[in-house]
């Protein structure tokens, strides 16, 4: 099999974005991954396979000129770019009374302005690719609950915004999606995978998901995905 597309992955060192990561790699995609952490993200790239196959880039999402930098670098690597996964985020949960200004301005920097920043820095080369942009939003981008005001309203607008953008973008035979996941059995919120989360989605059925959607024929654009556990009582 033969496909030797080209996926930058943010948020790719461990979780969801790692997961994609793992199972492009196996259906012989190259990948791009991102962090802010040279060591971490450095791990993670290893692991994937060699520097033909997988690149370890450090990039702050909440930068625009990191998003730049980060773009031409794996186009010089590579020589191209096809896919686009903006996967960073952040979730800090408190009342909205309690909500630190701080916390506020981390989530809508990282989990919004991030998403925005990457691309805008990729845009051009997946014109060029006639490539695919996605989103890892959340079913907090749908479902709001207490304690989830900044995560809610980061999410709500990354929905938002991907579908826009699919909207300005398909004129280019770009192709962009968001995909919105229940609970994953991931680092996220100081949580520790264990067997404790079996019943989760786990990272690698994201990215199969992700995969589905990459081999979909073209004519068919799944833009908006929710995916949840099937068995939350299982908890």
């Amino acid at each position: 099999m033969s496909v030797n597309k080209v996926a930058y992955i943010t948020g790719g060192s461990k979780g969801i974005g790692l997961g994609i990561a793992q199972i492009l790699v196996k259906n012989n995609y190259r990948v791009a991954i991102s962090g802010r952490q040279k060591d971490t993200v450095e791990k993670a790239a290893k692991s994937l396979g060699d520097s033909s196959v997988a690149l370890a880039l450090v990039s702050d999402v909440t930068k625009l000129e990191d998003e730049k930098n980060t773009v031409k670098k794996i186009l010089e690597h590579f020589g191209q770019l096809d896919i686009v996964l903006a996967n960073a985020g952040v979730g800090i949960f408190s009342p909205v009374d309690q909500m630190k200004d701080e916390d506020w301005h981390t989530m809508i920097n990282t989990n919004l302005n991030g998403v925005f920043h990457t691309l805008k820095a990729s845009v051009d080369a997946l014109k060029k690719s006639e490539g695919y942009y996605i989103t890892l939003a959340s079913l907090a981008g749908t479902n709001f609950f207490a304690q989830g005001a900044g995560y809610n309203a980061t999410k709500f607008g990354v929905v938002g915004f991907t579908q826009a953008a699919m909207l300005d973008l398909r004129k280019f035979n770009i192709k962009v999606s968001t995909i919105m996941p229940g609970s994953v059995a991931t680092h996220f919120n100081g949580n520790t995978p264990s067997k404790e989360d079996a019943w989760k989605i786990q990272p690698e059925d994201i990215g199969k998901l992700v995969l589905d959607l990459l081999t979909m024929h073209p004519r068919t654009l799944p833009s908006k995905i929710e995916v949840r556990p099937t068995r939350p009582d299982l908890k």
